[in-house]
């Protein structure tokens, strides 16, 4: 049987991006480096249905994943993340009055950090459902208000009812998403009051920068603010609103149920036609980023620097991979404190805090995600180092290879750049 647009139903699929063998979780952690080592591996063939623009990895095997209390996903130790969180927060309480009497479902609620401030904030009770809860973790005057399920949310749930639902970066790690949506909408019946909001990676922007390390195995779904929009109305929703946050890295879209499929109303959901152009250059996007970081790491070792990463999740995986990094790699720095002495998937390099550092004391450190760059800076100042700071971010193709043009391959003796990706 032929694959289909799990979106749409639809065969046009062009297939623009493949990547064999790569780690099948990237936020699972383990306690040995053996068991990071062992873990299996799965293959990236990301499509682009011509019909909807719905992105996808059409090699994805859901049972090469495994969330449990070990998936460790959370970036509430970041202030800066926490930020946009009580913003977030205070925005959709304001939009959709939440409030004592009211109800708030979270799918996918991860740590529970989101949810447990919507209801400090707004006093209404909560429902979360996630695999991966730690209930040690949720120390708050609104934990008795709240009930956690640790478990993924499914038909079983249908019976589950509130005034406001979110799903908040869980809908790209979902294959079926048009069956997730139609579920989703089956629980609401009736009730055009009930408030949706759902929020994910913006895929417009991982195609604008070649950004590589945003494409991994446990994101099967992709999308962009067109083709979300197209899933929601498609499957009985009214969009409300369709914006992006947090510098553009993030999707949020709001709705209400619908008698039926919906029109278009935004601008923004007409973007098949530029998005198919940027799919047509990721791949060349992609090989050119990639041979410049590694042509650098190479230079920078050969001079006999020490590197560091500043970001384990799924971001410094899918680097780490994509560059083949081992030994080049010094360190692996992480904030979040549950992550300290665990493993990685696929590479087995250990999580290290901050402190750690102190004694490794690199010269380039990359920044995983640009957002924290002034963060991570601030930190580091602390423990008195000033390492050059190199924040991933988009492939200018006015500059063609910045920074690694100015490096001879000669330089590079004790270090093939080749051989880095291998």
């Amino acid at each position: 049987m032929s694959f289909v647009c799990q979106a749409c139903g639809g065969s046009d699929l062009k297939p623009f991006y493949r990547v064999p063998r790569v780690p099948a979780h990237s936020c699972l952690m383990f306690d040995t480096r053996r068991e990071a080592l062992a873990f299996p591996r799965g293959e990236l063939d990301i499509v682009f249905c011509r019909g909807c623009g719905f992105i996808q990895n059409r090699a994805f095997d859901a049972s090469l994943t495994r969330y449990s209390a070990a998936y460790e996903e959370t970036q509430a130790y970041s202030p800066r993340f926490l930020e946009f969180l009580r913003e977030l927060c205070d925005d959709q309480i304001a939009r959709f009055g939440l409030g004592p009497g009211r109800t708030a479902l979270e799918i996918g609620c991860g740590k529970g950090e989101f949810l447990v401030m919507l209801c400090e904030r707004s006093g209404c009770r909560g429902i979360g459902l996630d695999p991966s809860y730690r209930p040690e973790r949720t120390r708050s005057e609104a934990a008795s208000r709240i009930e956690f399920i640790r478990d993924f949310y499914g038909p079983r749930y249908a019976h589950l009812q509130a005034d406001y639902i979110c799903c908040r970066h869980t809908l790209e790690h979902i294959g079926p998403v048009r069956e997730f949506m139609r579920l989703i909408r089956s629980t609401i019946g009736d009730r055009r009051e009930v408030a949706v909001s759902f929020e994910l990676p913006d895929t417009e922007r991982v195609l604008e920068e070649g950004a590589f390390w945003d494409v991994y195995y446990e994101h099967c779904s992709y999308f962009t603010r067109g083709s979300l929009a197209r899933l929601f109305r498609a499957t009985g929703f009214e969009l409300l609103d369709l914006y992006k946050v947090y510098d553009g890295q993030y999707l949020i879209i709001e709705a209400r149920a619908a008698a039926g499929p919906t029109e278009a109303a935004f601008a923004a959901e007409d973007d098949l036609e530029r998005i198919e152009a940027l799919v047509e250059r990721f791949a060349d996007r992609v090989a050119r980023y990639t041979e410049m970081l590694a042509r650098e790491v190479c230079a920078h070792k050969q001079a006999g620097g020490r590197l560091a990463i500043w970001g384990s999740g799924s971001k410094g995986v899918s680097f780490i991979s994509a560059l083949g990094l081992g030994e080049e790699l010094d360190a692996v720095v992480d904030i979040n404190p549950h992550k300290h002495g665990k493993f990685l998937a696929g590479s087995g390099h250990e999580i290290v805090g901050p402190g750690a550092l102190q004694q490794i004391r690199p010269e380039l450190v990359y920044v995983m995600n640009p957002i924290y760059t002034e963060e991570i800076r601030r930190i580091l100042e602390e423990l008195g180092l000033r390492p050059r700071l190199v924040p991933l971010a988009g492939l200018d193709d006015a500059r063609d290879l910045p920074a690694a043009t100015a490096i001879p391959r000669a330089a590079a003796t004790g270090c093939d750049a080749g051989t880095l990706r291998t």
